[in-house]
């Protein structure tokens, strides 16, 4: 799936100063735009019923109801629309909560401009997002997750241990692109890194998600946390 020429986006934050300037940000950017915004989850379920946006980027913490409690609302709201958290929470108790409540992605305020741009377009593709600094939790996330896991996030979990020795059919650079995933890091950031074309990168993660029985980015990161040295 590949993204809308023009990504329209619900921004809900209960800190104006912060929510105006993301707006700001975002509106400056042929490539989005701002159809709403809300400052609690009440008015944001009523924004995304109007305005059907592609992407809802959510604080968790909001007046009155958290953020990851709105999901299911806001999903029933706009079926269509993909679910982005936007927060200053490292938890990874908040981090399982929303891929529980079916959450597409979990960021940090902390991110820089390209990166929230880039997490908005590969959110819309079809991609799950996770800012770096939160990949290292992912696995106690899913663990945590357990069994009552949401079909939408029970399909980001990782492999069964006894599939680590799959990893050995990687070739060197196949490994080597997987570190970088691992780190939260996208095609451009790896293409950059390795000095290498951005389609020769993709090929890459194609191959190793096929060699590792594998359907996202999320999966491969969780894989690979624990079996690269």
């Amino acid at each position: 799936m590949t993204a809308p020429a023009l990504v329209r986006v619900l921004v809900v934050d209960d800190h104006t100063l912060f929510r105006r300037g993301l707006i700001a940000l975002l509106s400056a950017d042929t490539r989005f735009e701002v159809v709403a915004e809300a400052g609690d989850a009440g008015e944001a379920l009523r924004r995304a019923a109007e305005s059907q946006p592609d992407v809802v980027l959510l604080d968790n913490h909001l007046p009155g109801v958290k953020g990851v409690d709105a999901l299911a609302g806001l999903r029933a709201a706009a079926p269509l629309a993909r679910v982005l958290m936007l927060t200053v929470s490292e938890d990874e108790r908040d981090l399982a909560a929303a891929l529980r409540g079916g959450a597409r992605g979990y960021l940090l305020k902390t991110l820089d401009s390209e990166m929230l741009a880039s997490a908005l377009l590969r959110t819309v593709a079809g991609e799950s997002v996770v800012s770096p600094e939160m990949t290292s939790k992912l696995v106690n996330a899913f663990q945590t997750l357990g069994q009552e896991a949401a079909p939408a996030a029970r399909a980001e979990e990782a492999p069964a241990a006894g599939d680590s020795d799959l990893i050995h059919s990687l070739s060197p650079r196949e490994r080597q692109i997987l570190g970088h995933i691992a780190t939260g890091a996208s095609n451009k950031e790896i293409a950059r890194a390795l000095d290498i074309a951005e389609t020769t990168v993709k090929i890459h993660v194609q191959h190793i998600l096929r060699k590792l029985n594998l359907s996202s980015r999320v999966q491969a990161a969780v894989y690979a946390t624990g079996r690269l040295g």
